[in-house]
């Protein structure tokens, strides 16, 4: 007897007992239930191991586990499909909604059109109470049959909501994973395009939930002007830098340079997947086109590199002297 489900829904988690029941409560009364779901709880220090547990108690479909420590996110995004065995896989949120029939939906497309690796809906968003506060309007056009299409669609400034929609399971065990560094969900997507057509399905399945303990707030505040398409309004880009590590823990107190970093990716994007020269070239020409004006950013990693370096030069000649004049053994 095969007891494999068919979706698997990922949701790695931390401190998230405010929203968790919800958000868990949520996929379990979607119309599609062929699913498990695997818990993956990045150290929390409030209740949420014992939420989960509870949830666990009460459906054998959901598992636990819990990371001797903090992973960053990326890692622990990774690790809940490691863990995973279904044919499809979703990530979730511990603090988002779906419509009951988001799942329903969006595998009937699956099912239906094997060119398609990914698909998700239309995105509002819920303030804490939630409430409805605005509609997300980024749009893009990541359908085409045509690799290089689908890779400068990708490149446009978007919220990545995209990875919380049902992929297939194939493409995932072919992509790259998630990268510890800043952009990473935006990369990870654009590399996911190489393989296979996103599906938008014309209706507000997905509920995002802005408040303050997200990462969108903490480092990039003015999200919900880009996401309305205010773009003329912003006064601030995300901080990649912190970005870079709340998606890998270990990058705290290193020397990052965050749009370098993205900046190579973003080429090293354009020489992956199954395409021949004209495409791996308009891929080129699509990066430096959506770059344009940006160079500047370059140019301030340097800057703070060097402050930071600057700063960690007395320590780093007291240690040197300290190891000088320790004794030999011969």
């Amino acid at each position: 007897m095969n007891n494999q489900p068919k979706l698997s829904i990922g949701l790695p988690v931390y401190n998230g007992e405010k929203f968790l029941e919800a958000a868990l409560d949520s996929l379990l009364e979607q119309t599609f239930q062929d699913f498990e779901i695997i818990i993956s709880d990045n150290t929390s220090t409030d209740r949420t191991a014992d939420i989960c547990k509870s949830y666990v108690a009460k459906d054998s479909r959901i598992s636990y586990y819990r990371n001797d420590t903090n992973l960053g996110c990326a890692r622990n995004f990774n690790r809940v499909f490691e863990l995973s065995s279904g044919e499809y896989f979703k990530w979730a949120s511990y603090d988002d909604l779906h419509h009951p029939t988001f799942l329903t939906k969006c595998i009937e497309i699956l099912d239906e059109n094997p060119s398609i690796i990914l698909c998700h809906s239309l995105v509002k968003f819920i303030d804490e109470k939630n409430q409805v506060i605005g509609d997300y309007d980024i749009h893009f056009h990541a359908d085409s049959f045509k690799i290089h299409q689908r890779f400068d669609e990708l490149l446009v400034k978007h919220l990545c909501y995209q990875c919380y929609g049902v992929i297939r399971r194939n493409a995932l065990n072919v992509a790259p994973p998630m990268g510890g560094y800043g952009a990473a969900d935006a990369i990870f997507l654009l590399r996911l395009s190489l393989l296979g057509r996103f599906y938008e399905i014309p209706e507000y399945l997905f509920l995002a939930r802005h408040h303050s303990q997200q990462s969108l707030s903490m480092f990039f505040p003015e999200y919900l002007k880009l996401a309305n398409n205010n773009r003329r309004e912003l006064k601030s880009l995300p901080d990649f830098h912190s970005y870079a590590v709340w998606f890998d823990s270990n990058n705290k107190g290193k020397i990052l340079l965050p749009h370098w970093r993205i900046f190579w990716e973003y080429l090293r994007s354009a020489s992956m997947g199954k395409m021949n020269m004209y495409e791996r070239f308009c891929c080129h020409v699509s990066i430096f086109n959506r770059l344009k004006g940006t160079e500047y950013l370059l140019a301030t990693d340097i800057f703070n590199a060097s402050q930071s370096l600057w700063k960690k030069l007395p320590k780093l000649s007291i240690s040197i002297k300290v190891e000088l004049r320790k004794p030999s053994v011969l």
